[in-house]
């Protein structure tokens, strides 16, 4: 890895760790702690948020027929959700190790922690879990996706890609037939930005 290229993904590591330092940041206000994995709140704060909580009854009944007609269509997506939890799964507990890339942490995209709070009703925590696990396993999907393309394609697009996952930055240029033919076999194996416990799982 170039020294530039280097620098530049750690720039980014240090940018993606300090918005999400930021959005976190309010977690220092609040009254609760983090113990073996999960959120605690003080029996006050408890008692507190299930007298806010919103009857599963008002919900429906303030719900629009829209509501009602597209819950089916959102919800249906839980299937090849599911689905691409499982194979992205198997794929990479199977093929990494062959391949000496280090395996994606799924605990540290899918998170599903919302239904605890107990100023959610029912219907609210079912969908707090719903969009908790499908925006992980999107995340888990990406990433393992992210170093399958470094290790078999490490080329940029020509064009603009919108959203493109920071590994791209270590990629050959488009049309470098040159540094594509002496770079190859050394970007396989440039994965040792990764911090060391999201590369041993």
């Amino acid at each position: 890895m170039s020294k530039n290229l280097g620098s530049l993904l750690e720039e980014i590591h240090e940018l993606e760790r300090a918005v999400s330092d930021k959005i976190q940041q309010t977690k220092q206000d609040l009254p609760f702690e983090i113990a073996h994995g999960r959120a605690f709140f003080r029996p006050d704060v408890r008692r507190r948020h299930k007298i806010m909580a919103k009857r599963a009854w008002r919900t429906i009944r303030e719900s629009s027929f829209l509501t009602f007609a597209t819950a089916p269509v959102i919800y249906s997506l839980l299937i090849p959700i599911s689905l691409l939890d499982l194979l992205v799964t198997v794929y990479q507990w199977t093929c990494f190790p062959i391949y000496r890339i280090p395996r994606v942490r799924r605990d540290e995209y899918v998170v599903i922690d919302r239904h605890l709070l107990g100023y959610l009703n029912v219907i609210e925590k079912i969908n707090c879990i719903y969009c908790g696990y499908g925006n992980g396993v999107l995340a888990y999907a990406r990433e393992i996706a992210s170093r399958t393309e470094q290790y078999w394609c490490p080329i940029k697009h020509a064009k603009h890609v919108k959203g493109c996952h920071a590994r791209q930055c270590l990629f050959c240029e488009f049309g470098d037939a040159d540094g594509y033919s002496r770079s190859f076999t050394s970007l396989r194996t440039q994965f040792s930005d990764l911090e060391a416990p999201e590369a041993s799982q």
